[in-house]
């Protein structure tokens, strides 16, 4: 199963700030949480996720991906391709296990993650209207995509929230300047 889910931004910017004026330097950063349900299927599969940003115009950066890195020979990376969106987006162009992406699928729970502007793989974000996507895919289940759309540079911050229906839970992306 396929869902994909759009909303708006309440409180973050669409619009950077006027062009020419300064703003002081100060971390902006990237939080999210994702959370991953607990589903009650006999045969349970950790869920392989990728998280992404897609720029307005063209062009995606993989934030993170979450699968069974740990396989004899690689053999986890070969389900990559079944994160659909996201491989057509960037995975498929990208070496694994990737420094600063690759982790481990994650147990049910919420899991947190941080990126920071200027390091890791966030690097230097010009001003753009983004979107973070978050795909995931298991075997023996679903699939499901959520975008949570926002503007760089923050302007002053927010936050969007999502929810998934099967695959993934809540989703909150707040954006910190």
């Amino acid at each position: 199963m396929h869902v994909r889910h759009h909303l708006v931004l309440t409180g973050l910017p669409l619009v950077a700030a006027a062009a020419g004026i300064a703003a002081p330097a100060q971390a902006q950063t990237l939080e999210l949480s994702i959370t991953i349900p607990r589903l009650s299927v006999a045969e349970y599969h950790k869920p392989y996720v990728a998280v992404w940003l897609e720029k307005e115009g063209g062009g995606a950066r993989t934030l993170a991906v979450w699968y069974d890195h740990d396989m004899k020979n690689g053999e986890g990376t070969k389900w990559l391709r079944d994160v659909r969106q996201w491989w057509r987006a960037s995975g498929r162009s990208m070496s694994f296990p990737a420094d600063g992406v690759t982790g481990a699928t994650r147990a049910p729970g919420t899991h947190k993650l941080s990126f920071s502007a200027g390091k890791g793989p966030l690097g230097q974000l010009g001003p753009a209207k983004y979107t973070l996507v978050v795909e995931a895919a298991r075997e023996v289940g679903g699939r499901e995509l959520l975008r949570l759309p926002f503007a760089w540079p923050p302007a002053g911050g927010g936050t969007a929230r999502a929810a998934g229906t099967s695959e993934l839970g809540a989703v909150t992306l707040t954006v910190r300047r």
